[in-house]
Formats: structure tokens, C-alpha cells, sequence
């Protein structure tokens, strides 16, 4: 991490400290974490708060291309800031709320994961339902949302989860991380298309 990236996150938080959500950017040990599951053959990448571009960075370290990136920032200076840095990446400067309204985000394939560094234990539940509700619009059957949390409850109501028929599972923590980090994978629940009562 730079100590310009630093110092820019440390400023956003003093700003807006329940939209950032943490005084410092994502190391690399929790960045690693998050993307690891990831890859060229993931197709198409949506990541949400990507901030100073942490999770990036890695996704292009694990072979996903640069133009196979959506990034959704509402800050505008970080926003600003990710097009400096990923100039082929397609960026959206906008509140995730808003992603259910984008019926087309992809013109081709849908996408196969997201990564998300939104605080959600500080978003309401109405926002981060209307917000699920966009990732998983824009995710193709079988694609997956990886999510972090500082500590290690999820970060999801079991209750917003049914209601979505998601499932989460966990992929791992990190100590590397200030403050420390916990990863979650959520996905959608596999349904069983038809039901043999002779064999329940």
C-alpha cells in the first residue's frame, strides 16, 4: 500500500466515515484472499468500492483482463482516481443501489463474480437488499459474490439471505489486515427443479 493511497482513504473517512467504513485501503494479504477463487476463465469481473484499487490490482494479477472489469465507486476522487489507474476498465461513478436499474451493465456475457468492499454492516437493510438484488441481476447462473467483513460474523442477516435465496460460506480470515478480516462467499441457492416424492 502507497502512503499516498493511505492518505487518501484516511481523508475519504474523515469525510464520510459510514460510506468508507475503514480508515485504511484493503491489504494485499485480504486482496489476495478475496480473489483467489478468481481467474482469466471467471469472464466479465463486477466489483463494488473499489476505493484506491486493491482488489483490482489483484484480479489483474490473477489473469482476469483489464477490459473485463466493471468498477462501481460513488466517491468521486476515488473514481476519478481508478480511471487514472485502469483506463480500460469500464467505471461507473455510482451508489450500488442503482445497479438493479441497469438492466444491460454487461453488453455480452454476464458476469461470473463479484468482489465487494462495501461496508455492509453499516448500509441499511433495505439499501443492501436493493443492492444484492443488482450483483445478482448482473450474474450469470452460478456466478458468486465475495464479500468481506471486519471480524467474523457475516456481514448478512440470515432473514435478507432467505429472503434472496442466497447461501454464504466461508472462505477464510486474515490477521494481515487492520483490522483484522473475514471473506465470505454468497451465492445463489441451488434448487432442486423436481421433486419425487418416492424417493423423499
Amino acid at each position: 500500500m502507497s502512503a499516498n493511497d493511505a492518505l487518501s482513504f484516511l481523508m475519504a473517512w474523515t469525510v464520510a466515515p459510514f460510506r468508507i467504513g475503514s480508515v485504511t485501503p484493503s491489504s494485499s494479504s485480504l486482496a489476495a484472499l478475496m480473489t483467489r477463487d478468481i481467474g482469466p476463465e471467471t469472464g466479465p469481473v463486477l466489483e463494488l468500492g473499489p476505493g484506491t484499487g486493491p482488489f483490482t490490482r489483484a484480479l489483474l494479477s490473477r489473469g482476469v483482463r483489464e477490459e473485463d472489469l466493471t468498477l462501481i465507486e460513488s466517491d468521486p476522487d476515488f473514481a476519478a482516481l481508478l480511471e487514472r489507474r485502469f483506463p480500460l476498465a469500464r467505471i461507473f461513478e455510482m451508489d450500488a443501489v442503482g445497479l438493479r436499474h441497469l438492466s444491460s451493465l454487461f453488453p455480452g456475457l454476464l458476469a461470473g463474480a463479484a468482489v465487494s468492499g462495501l461496508p455492509f454492516r453499516l448500509i441499511s437493510p433495505r439499501k443492501t437488499l436493493a443492492i444484492l438484488e443488482g450483483v445478482f441481476a448482473n450474474l450469470r447462473p452460478g456466478g458468486v459474490l465475495y464479500q468481506f467483513t471486519l471480524g467474523r460474523r457475516c456481514p448478512f442477516d440470515q432473514s435478507l439471505l432467505d429472503r434472496l435465496d442466497l447461501e454464504v460460506t466461508r472462505v477464510g480470515h486474515t490477521f494481515r489486515n487492520f483490522p483484522p478480516a473475514t471473506v465470505y462467499r454468497v451465492s445463489m441457492i441451488k434448487t432442486v427443479s423436481t421433486y419425487d416424492w418416492r424417493v423423499a
